[in-house]
């Protein structure tokens, strides 16, 4: 039997070596690095009982390899380790999420010296303010000076650690999508138009436009979101449904993103070049968690393909 099951996603600046020792509950799913941004992303998944120890293990070898004032990249950050979301996979409950989320950050600041934490989501209490919110109330849009931080847990920030997000919520999903164009204002555009906090826009989605290897990418991250269950779970839906401890949720299908993107871009004389799904979506990392977990592969993104196509 597998234990509950959750994720853990390390977002942090990228000149970093992460190593760590094997547990039979724990994988890593998926390792991403992007040159451009300066930003790499880790994905772990383990039992709730492991998930804190992992994640904690995976921070320190990060903190010992990063400093903040000798890196630079396009995409906005406050923290060498940016940001540590906790997702709920299988038979565990976000509020028990947010549980390990704030376990994390007592862990984190008690062991790294500098180190600095934020909380949202279910780990931010009783406030629960979400992502978005605490980045724009801490300026990590507009990078901030550091002296004008206030942190939830640890030190004032400093320059080497920088200021840490840790909290927990249902599933995020990462989907990007390029434009074959240079114009930064056009690809704003663009993500206003589909951001979920514009009235035509698609609900759940975050979304952000960068300059990436020579062209614009879309960044959005998805949120699901509870109350609209759908039946159907084809690419061509607009929402994909799932469930966990019975709650269900919803999420917008990278498909139609893409579709809205390209018509969107299309509109204004340009097209796309593709999509880059960063990670899985909310169901395919669940199977891929399960399998791995219960095959003890502690190392899954090797194999990843080989395994699920």
């Amino acid at each position: 039997m597998i234990s509950p099951l959750a994720l853990g996603l390390l977002q942090f600046l990228q000149d970093s070596r992460i190593r760590g020792k094997k547990h039979p509950e724990v994988s890593v799913l998926n390792i991403f690095s992007d040159q451009d941004y300066n930003r790499s992303v880790i994905t772990i998944a383990a039992s709730i009982d492991e998930l804190n120890n992992s994640v904690l293990a995976a921070c320190l070898e990060a903190f010992q390899s990063i400093d903040m004032e000798v890196q630079e990249g396009i995409h906005p950050c406050l923290g060498a380790v940016d940001l540590i979301p906790i997702y709920p996979l299988t038979d565990v409950g976000v509020e028990e999420c947010g549980a390990v989320a704030r376990s994390l950050a007592e862990n984190l600041v008690l062991h790294v010296p500098g180190s600095s934490v934020f909380l949202f989501g279910e780990a931010d209490l009783p406030a629960k303010r979400t992502l978005v919110q605490r980045r724009k109330q801490l300026g990590w849009f507009t990078r901030r000076d550091f002296s004008a931080l206030e942190p939830d847990l640890g030190a004032a920030p400093a320059r080497r650690c920088g200021l840490t997000g840790i909290g927990a919520s249902p599933y995020v999903m990462n989907c990007n999508v390029t434009i074959d164009s240079q114009d930064l204002a056009l690809g704003k555009e663009i993500a206003s138009a589909i951001r979920g906090s514009n009235a035509s826009g698609l609900k759940g989605v975050q979304a952000m436009a960068f300059p990436h290897e020579g062209k614009i990418e879309i960044a959005c991250n998805v949120e699901s979101f509870e109350g609209q269950e759908v039946t159907e779970t084809s690419e061509d839906t607009r929402y994909m449904a799932y469930s966990v401890l019975g709650d269900h949720f919803s999420y917008v299908s990278p498909h139609y993103i893409e579709a809205q993107v390209k018509k969107l871009a299309s509109d204004r004389g340009i097209g796309t070049i593709g999509r880059a799904l960063i990670g899985f979506t909310p169901p395919e990392c669940k199977n891929c968690a399960e399998y791995a977990i219960k095959e003890s592969i502690g190392e899954f993104w090797k194999i990843r393909e080989g395994v699920f196509m």
